[in-house]
């Protein structure tokens, strides 16, 4: 049981670390979000669960897969929300986009908002 506690916790140490590399040697915001969340969830369960074998108690186990559950959940949506701030303030490299789904949906978004603008700004007058 401890060989197998150790491989887990190197494996899961190794792949969280592999993301921190990820982070610093990544070029653009998106790459850098993919690093970020795919081997830190991986690697935060491997760690957990060679804690649960090193710990060797039942006890312990539902906090793990809470502490996991909560990274699991929490992970995705920070990510998606870091891609979409950077995808509409502008700071996104367009030239690692291959399809860009969002550019139509945004710029039906902006003219709308345009012209509720120009709407408000026009009965202001009157």
């Amino acid at each position: 049981m401890d060989i197998v506690a150790a491989v887990l916790l190197v494996l899961g140490t190794l792949l969280s670390a592999v993301a921190g590399f990820g982070l610093l040697r990544f070029p653009d915001v998106l790459s850098r979000m993919h690093a970020a969340t795919k081997p830190q969830v991986l690697g935060l369960f491997l760690a957990l669960a060679g804690l649960g074998f090193a710990l060797k108690t039942w006890a312990v186990v539902p906090v793990l897969i809470v502490a996991w559950l909560a990274q699991l959940i929490t992970a995705p949506v920070s990510a998606h929300l870091v891609g979409r701030a950077t995808y509409r303030s502008h700071h996104l490299d367009s030239g690692h986009i291959a399809v860009d789904d969002l550019a139509e949906a945004i710029a039906e978004q902006e003219r709308l908002a345009a012209e509720a603008d120009a709407e408000d700004s026009s009965s202001w007058r009157q």
